[in-house]
């Protein structure tokens, strides 16, 4: 935890602003409009709802945006921590070691998030997290971003998509023929099946294997990217949310030609897929600058900036606070008076109450979990 009262200060707000966007669907925002579809079950909720369900395989809905726009976000935000720390006179081995630290604690608490706390058998235990994909993205753009130079991050980042989709290309499991992206069939999860000890979510596959944790780099090194060009003097703040803007719809262009052949997939985390999250991560982006940090339209953002400096934290917490028992403690007998089929909206919005006051305590007492 950190209770130092600069942390809130010299922060870029539309930043704070998108990740607590971002995070309020995974902390009740989803269930707000599942509800809504259960008491209006019209085409406008029912479609809205299903855009807050992931495709078991192949497809995209705007609930896979979520944790690649967090990953994006983290790399927009390592030009102004990192940057800084060197622009302070610290040397890079001192930062290396404090980002592979994190990188590290990130990766545990992913196992722990998992598997909670009990001691289990090697072969019961999944390795592989949310958590931890953001600590392997971080680590390895971060590590890009200290001893590459700017100029030849994009190269990078190309490299790893195309590297990626030409191994997924021009491999496969054995037995299937070559290019085979089904889940059985494709190469990373079969990397994943011979290297990875423990069990996978899906048993012949991880939803966040290790393997394609590699185009995953990509997204993160985008958003170093993003962060390295808002830094520069020029141009006007105008136009870098429109070049945001319009190098997101260039991505998403690139994202639906490449569909074609390697199809837009969460799980295999697509060299296509990665275009797409960056492409909508791009123009989410530069509408969130131009508006808060441009126009200064900004006394609304409280609600999402308090969700957004404590992140980590408010994920991590569905495991170690039940926080249903809360809501019942607090709010059963409005549930009970409202009836069916209201009871269901009415818990929905009191899960967010309840987890926003208690984010906002911590924001107040400016105690922040940094990892």
């Amino acid at each position: 935890m950190n209770k130092k009262s600069s942390f809130v200060e010299n922060r870029l707000l539309s930043l704070d602003t998108l990740r607590g966007f971002d995070m309020f669907w995974i902390i009740g925002g989803e269930e707000l409009i599942h509800a809504l579809s259960k008491i209006y079950p019209n085409s406008f909720w029912n479609q809205f709802s299903k855009q807050l369900e992931h495709p078991y395989w192949n497809g995209f809905t705007f609930y896979d945006l979520i944790f690649p726009l967090f990953i994006f976000l983290a790399g927009v935000s390592t030009p102004f921590s990192i940057g800084k720390a060197l622009n302070d006179g610290k040397n890079k081995k001192e930062i290396l070691l404090k980002v592979l630290k994190r990188g590290l604690i990130l990766f545990l608490l992913g196992i722990v998030y998992n598997n909670g706390l009990e001691i289990k058998p090697i072969d019961d235990i999944r390795f592989m997290s949310v958590l931890g994909r953001i600590g392997i993205a971080y680590v390895f753009a971060n590590i890009l971003f200290l001893y590459v130079k700017e100029t030849l991050l994009i190269y990078w980042f190309a490299g790893l998509i195309i590297v990626y989709w030409l191994i997924l290309k021009f491999t496969s499991a054995p037995g299937f023929s070559m290019g085979d992206l089904s889940m059985e069939g494709n190469f990373a999860s079969y990397f994943d099946r011979n290297v990875l000890p423990g069990k996978l979510s899906r048993g012949i596959h991880d939803t966040v294997g290790l393997f394609n944790n590699i185009p995953a780099i990509g997204n993160a090194l985008a958003g170093i990217i993003t962060g390295i060009y808002l830094q520069k003097g020029e141009p006007t703040q105008s136009k870098k949310a429109l070049y945001m803007a319009l190098s997101g719809l260039i991505a998403l262009v690139i994202a639906q030609v490449w569909n074609l052949d390697f199809p837009i997939n969460k799980n295999l985390w697509s060299s296509s897929f990665v275009m797409q999250t960056v492409g909508l991560s791009l123009l989410l982006f530069a509408l969130f600058y131009y508006v808060i940090d441009v126009l200064k339209y900004n006394h609304w953002t409280l609600f999402f900036q308090v969700i957004g400096m404590n992140s980590i934290l408010i994920y991590i917490s569905n495991k170690f606070i039940d926080w249903d028992y809360t809501v019942n403690a607090f709010f059963r007998w409005l549930e009970q008076l409202v009836g069916e089929p209201y009871s269901v909206l009415v818990i929905a919005v009191a899960i967010v109450i309840i987890k926003w006051v208690f984010l906002k305590f911590l924001y107040n007492k400016k105690v922040f979990l940094r990892v």
